[in-house]
């Protein structure tokens, strides 16, 4: 088989900002070099990106562009001038754009991924100067570029329902979970938890966490000894959160950490007495495969894709259901026998998800779509 020059554009990452589209990128690239030495990869970053975003493999290279993704205007039509350029001065096979967007014309075939539609399911979420953007280049990256994936079956079907194709037009590629979470399951098995409820997610509205700091209000009143953390970076619901808990008398209570590095967070899941996740909407959901894998007793919404991904290896409850939540929360931390099923479940459901297999399926998915343009022009 021949090698191929595959690029990767990560314009669109800004390091502690975007959330799990991050953890992917990074984590994917480590996978490719595990399992990949034939082809040659570059990787495209932007002022903002460290070096250390691409692996220290002979075929991995950074190519960096003088383009801040924190300047969106900029930094898209950077994508659609300068980007395709550069393809062709490095003779690029194929070109994958694992952050929604896409060069409209580009010299070789380009392959993007979606992690979800939020913009079409929930556009109430976004701000109305935003709205116009995300709908003109994601309906481009969708009609012009040459193969398309989704990160889960939910969001195939979105892709499906929303821009009329066909199912066997988009492939879906399921996220992995870092190795390292299932030794964080090690560690709890000797250290000593405390008593606190952790919660993983952005500070966006459609993460439901008004509705969880309203139900671990009620839950204190039954366990007053218990914390609530949220880890994550701020979004667009950060200062309505902080108002919510100032009225409910729970600053003492409730810990907003921001952004934090991996080692802080993984500390948190070792240290973890529950894992509450209740958004409304999610592309994939990776903090719950992560709690799970850490074999944390985890609580989540039972939406798709949630559900499937989860299964019985997590307790279940409507996301619009203060009494459901807080009712899980309580089973969570008082029902042992539930605990140790759960703890015994959740790494065994994760075990199904790993990056290598997100890197396998990613690579042949990247080699299929360069083939294309030998196929096209015979």
């Amino acid at each position: 088989m021949s090698a191929f020059r595959i690029g990767i554009n990560a314009l669109y990452l800004i390091p502690g900002q975007v959330g799990g589209s991050e953890i992917y990128l990074r984590c994917l690239l480590r996978a490719l070099a595990r399992i990949d030495e034939e082809n040659t990869y570059f990787v495209f970053t932007n002022r903002e990106t460290q070096a250390d975003i691409a692996p220290a493999a002979r075929n991995f290279h950074i190519v960096p562009q003088p383009v801040r993704a924190t300047f969106r205007p900029m930094r898209l039509l950077w994508e659609q001038t300068i980007l395709p350029r550069e393809a062709a001065r490095l003779q690029l096979d194929v070109l994958f754009n694992p952050g929604f967007t896409a060069p409209v014309w580009c010299p070789c075939p380009t392959a993007t991924l979606f992690f979800d539609l939020q913009y079409k399911r929930h556009p109430q979420y976004f701000r109305w100067f935003d709205l116009p953007f995300w709908k003109l280049f994601l309906w481009a990256s969708v009609r012009r570029s040459t193969a398309l994936a989704a990160a889960s079956f939910e969001t195939h079907r979105d892709m499906v329902r929303f821009y009329s194709l066909r199912p066997d037009s988009v492939r879906t590629i399921e996220l992995g979970v870092d190795e390292h979470f299932f030794h964080l399951a090690e560690r709890r098995r000797t250290e000593r938890q405390k008593r606190f409820l952790l919660c993983v997610s952005t500070l966006h509205p459609h993460k439901n966490l008004d509705r969880l700091v309203r139900a671990f209000a009620r839950f204190r009143d039954l366990r007053p000894e218990y914390r609530l953390v949220i880890a994550g970076m701020r979004g667009f619901y950060a200062d309505q959160l902080e108002r919510l808990i100032h009225a409910l008398k729970l600053d003492d209570h409730v810990r907003l950490t921001g952004w934090i590095p991996r080692e802080e967070l993984y500390d948190l899941y070792v240290r973890a007495d529950a894992f509450l996740y209740p958004s409304t909407f999610e592309g994939f959901g990776l903090p719950v495969l992560e709690a799970l894998a850490a074999g944390v007793p985890t609580a989540c919404s039972n939406i798709e894709p949630l559900r499937s991904i989860a299964g019985e290896a997590a307790l279940q409850f409507h996301p619009e259901d203060e009494d459901q939540i807080r009712d899980a929360m309580l089973c969570l931390v008082g029902d042992e026998d539930l605990r140790r099923r759960l703890i015994a479940a959740g790494p065994e459901i994760a075990k199904k998800f790993s990056w290598e297999r997100t890197a396998s399926l990613t690579r042949n998915f990247l080699i299929e779509t360069a083939r294309y343009r030998s196929r096209s022009s015979s």
